[in-house]
């Protein structure tokens, strides 16, 4: 990227891990909450770093950013986890340049998810971005990125039958219910957690299972309010979990915790319970196992759940790759006329000065000279002559390197190093 005059770091580079290496164990052990991404952030201007986006989902941890060695990103990760340079080096990918723009349009079309065609890492990528403009930390590269990356999303939303149906956790969760609980619309369902994949979670069961005795508990009830105001439902304080736990058929865990916040000792079943821990890291310690009549689904086995729609979506990946083709292809050639921005601006610059000589001769030499007719005419004259010269560099059939030299030879033109 040494070239393209975006960055004072030669490299961008994509660093992670996801589910398709990284169990939800290791996964969580690198995971990253809003304050630690904020910290990361706040530490990379610090060092120099002047671009750098950061998604921690349950499925995947990852950095997109310029650096002089993709170590710099890989030792600010571990700084902000649990989780240490030598975990992250067994499962982890690292991109550069191309291949990590490739990547990002690749997680944010929902081509890499857990669930094919799940669309919800393209709003981590909003968040993600709005985060790093917050910290001074997106450049028009990164920006220009991210929109790509976001109207590739929107064509394949559209355009295809990629993400037909519901295609989540939250989805794989309900479906796993509704194949493995008889009678489902006479269980006793608890709720534990009304974030995001909690409030999806809810939205999918109440709609498929036909069940109205469902309970909600978050640690703040007035979140679980809300959600449950939407479809009339039950909602409990936290201090009554251990109570609820004890009448449901079902538990469903989407908490966000960093630690386990069901464990044995909290669970009390005289009838089968089933328990579906929707989080990463973990919020279901595995102690509760040595139960009788427990059973526990994690989310990465709810993920290999496959069906006759989610077959069927395989047939739109090759249209799905085309639209991302199309849309990289267009940023790719924006990158190329980074190449010759700072001489076109030179140039601009150049001319504006000859311009202002010009008007400057002529004014004082002509008694009727009508300078704000000659600024506009002016004006529009280096414009005409900038673009005429930024068309001929990015015609393919132009070698643009000895163009470029050709033209600071012949307007003498000094461009600065950024």
């Amino acid at each position: 990227m040494r070239n393209y005059h975006i960055s004072k770091h030669n490299s961008f580079y994509a660093i992670g891990l996801s589910y398709k290496k990284a169990d939800a164990e290791i996964r969580g052990k690198f995971s990253l909450d809003v304050p630690a991404i904020d910290k990361i952030m706040v530490q990379a201007k610090e060092e120099g770093i002047d671009g750098l986006l950061v998604i921690s989902t349950c499925n995947r941890t990852e950095f997109y950013g310029f650096a002089q060695h993709p170590y710099q990103l890989i030792k600010m990760l571990c700084d902000q986890t649990q989780g240490n340079v030598e975990e992250f080096q067994k499962v982890a990918y690292v991109y550069k340049n191309h291949d990590a723009i490739s990547h990002m349009f690749k997680v944010g079309t929902g081509l890499d998810s857990q669930i094919l065609g799940d669309f919800e890492i393209i709003s981590q990528i909003k968040q993600g971005f709005y985060r790093s403009k917050k910290h001074e930390m997106a450049n028009p590269f990164l920006e220009r990125l991210c929109n790509a990356v976001i109207q590739a999303s929107k064509r394949i939303k559209n355009e295809t039958e990629l993400s037909s149906g519901a295609t989540s956790v939250a989805f794989a969760s309900v479906r796993y219910i509704l194949d493995t609980v008889p009678n489902i619309s006479e269980k006793n369902i608890l709720l534990f957690g009304t974030g995001k994949i909690g409030r999806n979670t809810c939205k999918n069961l109440v709609k498929h299972s036909k069940n109205s005795q469902i309970t909600l508990i978050n640690r703040t009830r007035e979140k679980a309010e809300v959600v449950a105001g939407k479809f009339d439902l039950t909602v409990k304080d936290y201090g009554d979990l251990q109570s609820e736990i004890r009448r449901a058929d079902i538990l469903v865990v989407a908490t966000g915790a960093q630690l386990p916040t069901i464990s044995k000792a909290l669970i009390y079943a005289k009838k089968p319970l089933l328990i579906l821990d929707l989080s990463v890291p973990k919020n279901v310690s595995d102690d509760v196992l040595e139960l009788e009549n427990v059973s526990l689904v994690h989310l990465d086995q709810l993920s290999q759940i496959t069906d006759d729609t989610l077959n069927k979506r395989k047939e739109f990946v090759p249209k799905a790759e085309g639209i991302i083709e199309q849309v990289r292809e267009e940023f790719l050639k924006w990158l190329e006329t980074r190449k010759f921005a700072p001489v076109i601006n030179a140039l601009k610059e150049k001319l504006k000065i000859m311009k202002e000589e010009e008007i400057d001769f002529h004014s004082k030499k002509l008694s009727d000279f009508n300078e704000d007719q000659a600024e506009i005419i002016s004006d529009r004259i280096i414009q005409k002559i900038t673009k005429q010269f930024a068309n001929h560099l990015k015609s393919s059939e132009v070698d643009t390197e000895d163009s470029l030299e050709l033209i600071q030879k012949v307007f003498q033109l000094e461009i600065g190093s950024k």
